[in-house]
């Protein structure tokens, strides 16, 4: 038997709910990389660009060399960021590198020139129980669904690229919501997997949260079966009561982390009442407007960066003839863009 001991310095957020301790097992042999195993691997260099590790707990702390990290094999596809996939195989003494703030690991394909030093690690082995089970996030998934159960209504932001300003209009639409007595939950439908977006959330006023990662995915890249997914959140959260649904769909509407799929999906799409699009000028308001048209979708408000100005704003009602609210400065009038007047009862989608 191979499965031999291994003491962890860090353990990625990626890895949360698995409760894994600081004492784990790992097993060296060559195996069949599978997305969603959890991998042991050593830091083989550190990082002052882009050389932080989101914990289970949210904290933030800094990789060093030599230290022993339990995360998870997935994949990235980031515009801004780290490019990366699972190889075929996988074994002790292999390089892959950490593709991301949450422990996501796999073989680097490309970065962003603005990224500067990433970390690349070796691996130690798969990780495992004592009777040498590779461990996966599949172990402790929600179910997903097939049909989606009558649902609060849904707001959902989606946006031209990552860093476009959704995170801030779903923490702002939530605090509103929050705020107006309303009990509110958050869904982040697609991207790659890290606490910070659904802790933001909680922070905000949200009672309950969940993301893909809940349903055994590191990212959303490739996944056949995201309507499933989604529609298993949908079901999950309702499940709890809520009066509003706040869903954030991560990266951009064009990009690598199957969007798309879920745009297509007349039973995710029909239980949205409203559409927030965030872009960062006019260029990309076009561009979404033009993208969610190929699925019979059109934005009903436009947020982000592009409405920093009341010459943005104002420039967005007359040349698309499309309400606009920055999400920082005029929280209060996003929200009731997106919900009716304020204190007005939201009509549930019928599903």
């Amino acid at each position: 038997m191979t499965v031999r001991h291994v003491k962890f310095d860090l353990l990625a957020s990626v890895t949360s709910k698995l409760e894994i301790g600081s004492n784990g097992w790992i097993d060296p042999k060559p195996r069949v990389a599978k997305v969603g195993d959890l991998v042991a691997v050593r830091a083989l260099n550190d990082s002052r660009s882009y050389g932080m590790l989101e914990t289970p707990s949210g904290r933030l702390t800094r990789i060093k060399t030599g230290g022993v990290i339990c995360g998870v094999l997935g994949e990235r596809r980031a515009l801004k960021g780290i490019v990366g996939v699972v190889p075929p195989f996988i074994a002790e003494g292999d390089q892959l590198s950490i593709l991301n703030l949450g422990g996501v690991i796999g073989q680097r394909t490309g970065v962003s020139s603005s990224l500067g030093t990433v970390i690349d690690v070796e691996v130690l082995g798969s990780v495992c129980d004592s009777a040498g089970k590779i461990l996966s996030l599949a172990d402790n998934a929600l179910p997903t669904a097939d049909e989606l159960a009558p649902t609060a209504p849904v707001i959902l932001v989606a946006g031209t690229c990552m860093n476009s300003g959704k995170t801030v209009a779903v923490a702002e639409i939530i605090r509103e919501a929050a705020l107006k007595g309303l009990k509110v939950a958050g869904v982040k439908l697609t991207g790659v997997a890290c606490l910070r977006d659904t802790l933001e959330m909680q922070d905000n006023g949200a009672f309950a949260t969940v993301s893909f990662l809940d349903f055994g995915l590191p990212s959303t890249v490739g996944c056949a079966d995201l309507e499933k997914v989604a529609i298993g959140a949908f079901n999950h959260l309702n499940s709890l009561a809520p009066d509003l649904i706040v869903a954030e769909l991560g990266d951009g509407v064009l990009g690598g982390y199957s969007v798309e799929r879920l745009l297509g999906s007349s039973k995710v799409m029909g239980a949205v009442n409203k559409i927030v699009f965030c872009a960062s000028d006019f260029v990309g308001i076009v561009g979404g407007i033009t993208v969610l048209k190929e699925f019979g979708l059109h934005p009903d408000v436009i947020s982000g960066s592009v409405t920093d100005s009341s010459m943005g704003e104002n420039a967005i009602r007359e040349r698309f003839s499309i309400e606009a609210a920055n999400a920082r400065s005029d929280s209060a009038r996003l929200f009731s863009l997106t919900t009716g007047m304020p204190g007005q009862a939201l009509e549930a989608a019928v599903c």
